[in-house]
């Protein structure tokens, strides 16, 4: 059994305002030319917007978890199957950029082009999940 919160008002909050932050962080990232970082970030921004809807849902802490796929299903959030892939995708983000053994085939994919898409296509779902909470 979940225990509730005392202040999801508070929580949810944090999440917006971290999202927000790690948003503009994103944007600097790519600006830089640090394109898997600023995908690796980009994952980040979706993962706090979801545990954001997560922690209204059901006033409680969200899962540990970093599957962005899993946070919509738990969440209750109904996804398209393009959605769906995508949220598949962005969540290798968060694997890719950090372990050593991903990291050379991530950074190699990471062009201006690739990342100029995904980082497109993850402020569409940035849009998308504000709507919803």
């Amino acid at each position: 059994m979940k225990e509730k919160l005392a202040n999801t008002d508070l929580i949810i909050k944090h999440w917006v305002e971290s999202s927000e932050e790690d948003l503009k962080a994103m944007r600097t990232l790519f600006t830089t030319k640090s394109y898997a970082w600023a995908l690796f970030i980009g994952h980040i921004t979706i993962e706090k917007l979801l545990k954001a809807i997560y922690v209204k849902k059901h006033s409680s802490n969200a899962p540990f978890t970093h599957n962005l796929y899993r946070l919509a299903e738990l969440s209750e959030i109904e996804l398209s199957d393009e959605k769906a892939d995508w949220l598949d995708l962005i969540t290798s983000f968060n694997i890719e950029a950090r372990y050593d053994d991903y990291k050379k085939e991530f950074y190699s994919l990471c062009n201006y082009e690739f990342t100029n898409k995904w980082i497109k296509r993850i402020e569409e779902i940035l849009l998308w999940l504000k709507q919803i909470l």
